[in-house]
Formats: C-alpha cells, sequence, structure tokens
C-alpha cells in the first residue's frame, strides 16, 4: 500500500543516514477503506491527493517541533539554529510502498486518512519524496508560527496556516534526494 509519511529535512537526513523511517510506530496517512467512504466519488489519484496533503499538514506540526528559537516569531525573517545556520521551513512527505499487514488504519483515529504502521519503512521501500519549493519558505515559515494561535481558535491564524497549503509539494525521486539534503533543490 502506498503511505504518505510526514517528514522535515532534518528527518529526512537522518532517515538517509539509519537506512529507515523509524523508529515505530509511525502515523502517515494512505488511501483507506474510510477515505475511500467519505470520499466516494474519487478516483484513486484524487484519493492519494488527500492523503498526500493530510500528511503536508502534519509536515508542519513537525516543522514547528524543530523550529529554533529566535525572530519575532512570524516567520517572515530568517531563524538560526544553535550551529548558526538558516532554518528553512519546507513541508516533507515521504511516499513509500509498506506492506498491508504493517499497518492499521480506522477505529479510534480521528482522520480518515490515518495509518498508523508497526514497523519502521526502509528507504529502499521509499517510491518519492514531495517538498515544498523555496519560493513557498516565506508561507510555510509564517504558518509554523501561526500554529499555536491556530490552534486556539484565531481565524486569521488559521488562514495563514492554510496558506501554506496553497503551495503544491514538488515531486523528488528517490536518486534526488541527496541534492535536496545538500541544498541543490
Amino acid at each position: 500500500m502506498r503511505v504518505y509519511l510526514p517528514c522535515t529535512l532534518s528527518a529526512l537526513a537522518r532517515a538517509v543516514e539509519a537506512g529507515e523511517l523509524g523508529p515505530a510506530p509511525l502515523t502517515g496517512y494512505a488511501v483507506t477503506p474510510a477515505l475511500t467512504e467519505w470520499y466516494a466519488s474519487g478516483d484513486t489519484e484524487e484519493l492519494e491527493y488527500v492523503a498526500l496533503t493530510e500528511a503536508a499538514r502534519a509536515s508542519l506540526r513537525l516543522l514547528a517541533a524543530e523550529r529554533p528559537a529566535g525572530g519575532s516569531g512570524q516567520g517572515t525573517e530568517p531563524v538560526k539554529d544553535e550551529d548558526g545556520s538558516v532554518w528553512v521551513p519546507r513541508r516533507v512527505v515521504v511516499a513509500a510502498e509498506v506492506p498491508d499487514g504493517t499497518l492499521t488504519a480506522g477505529a479510534g483515529l480521528e482522520e480518515r486518512a490515518t495509518v498508523r504502521l508497526s514497523r519502521p519503512v526502509p528507504m529502499t521501500k521509499v517510491a518519492a519524496v514531495h517538498v515544498d519549493d523555496l519560493y513557498a519558505v516565506p508561507d510555510v515559515g509564517a504558518a509554523v508560527a501561526a500554529l499555536p494561535a491556530s490552534d486556539a481558535g484565531d481565524d486569521d491564524a488559521r488562514f495563514t496556516v492554510d496558506g501554506a497549503e496553497a503551495h503544491e509539494l514538488m515531486w523528488y525521486a528517490t536518486q534526488e534526494i541527496p541534492h535536496l539534503l545538500h541544498g541543490d533543490h
């Protein structure tokens, strides 16, 4: 089954080094029976896009957890991490093929496309990586900064968070991952 795993560039670099995405359990997004039932008129490609979008939304939360302290909190200016390098917020979604027996969907999970993987995903099972283009960085940074206010019910912050979704993720083949991690894309 094709699964979309939310990620960040730094987490992707760690996965490449380790040879797998993990540790388990992992939360991913896929075309589940609940999603198919809810989105009755969509074909497989449309349903996969919904799962990819859910994973991109989850990637924002991973970016928020990684965001270095500093800056005004607006997400519009560069933020430097401990080693002085500039943090560049880009959503990352890893598309992988995993055996059906390694995942659970359905009962108790809030989102219709959510799945839980019981094992790490070997990098050899990765089919592609989807990443924000650099032109999306200001909007993604602003969305990351606005997440707490959005969660608290602020409509303007929600609008900012939704603005990140206006940017389509770029598709990269697995052989392009090293170039992504070294800033060539």
